[in-house]
């Protein structure tokens, strides 16, 4: 049975123990590894939690699904039963085999975390990959002009994404968040200030660049998951 997230101060619920008894009970019975995965994400609980001294947060500003990294988490487990290159294609790039169809995958995760997972994707994953694919762009240009190690491409390509610069939009978001004021962002704060920033540009863009960027954030997506470029989400911050 699907369930929603539960907001939570850290601590694991039982309905974790029980996804994790599930996930390796499918596994030992040879139900195909992505099936037996997928129900176990669908019945876990907590939207964070500390795990042998490290602070897994699965769901991101309250919204956003972070299914790969609840992936690691679950795949600790496995104990071998899942192999070694599908375990790597999937938590380093985000693939699942082919058979797993996007409607057997909404399925099986259930309406209120495919919608978290949704966000997830865009909010973070194609976020990422529009910057990159921005930061491209002003290269080629520069390139183009003869100016190619003129200043710091990522930071025009924030002020092209997102109107402002790089060091007073993450200002900005450590101060609406609370953190302390820094330069040097832990993961879960680079997932915090990626998903901060595409709400950012939703509300300062107008509809035809909001769509206009989705699909070159799309597209650069699908040609870094291509070239096995792409880093599922963990892509560092440049500052």
């Amino acid at each position: 049975m699907s369930q929603a997230f539960i907001p939570n101060s850290g601590s694991s619920r039982p309905g974790d123990q029980a996804a994790l008894e599930h996930f390796r009970a499918a596994l030992e019975s040879a139900k195909p590894w992505p099936q037996a995965l997928l129900e176990a994400m669908a019945q876990w609980a907590s939207s964070e939690e500390v795990h042998q001294g490290r602070r897994y947060r699965y769901l991101i500003d309250g919204e956003a699904f972070d299914w790969l990294l609840l992936a690691e988490r679950l795949c600790a487990e496995a104990d071998g039963l899942i192999p070694d290159g599908a375990r790597e294609s999937l938590l380093f790039f985000g693939r699942l085999p082919e058979e797993v169809s996007p409607q057997e995958f909404r399925r099986l995760l259930g309406p209120a975390k495919y919608s978290a997972y949704l966000n997830f994707y865009y909010g973070v994953m194609v976020e990422e990959a529009l910057q990159l694919a921005v930061e491209e762009e002003v290269h080629k240009e520069r390139h183009a002009k003869g100016f190619a190690y003129a200043g710091d491409e990522s930071a025009e390509s924030f002020e092209r994404l997102y109107q402002g610069p790089q060091e007073a939009l993450l200002a900005q978001f450590l101060q609406e968040k609370g953190y302390p004021d820094t330069d040097r962002l832990t993961y879960g704060q680079y997932q915090d200030f990626t998903y901060w920033l595409f709400k950012h540009r939703l509300k300062t863009s107008v509809p035809p660049k909001v769509a206009s960027d989705t699909r070159k954030g799309l597209q650069m997506l699908e040609g870094l998951r291509g070239k096995q470029g792409l880093s599922n989400g963990r892509r560092q911050p440049k500052f």
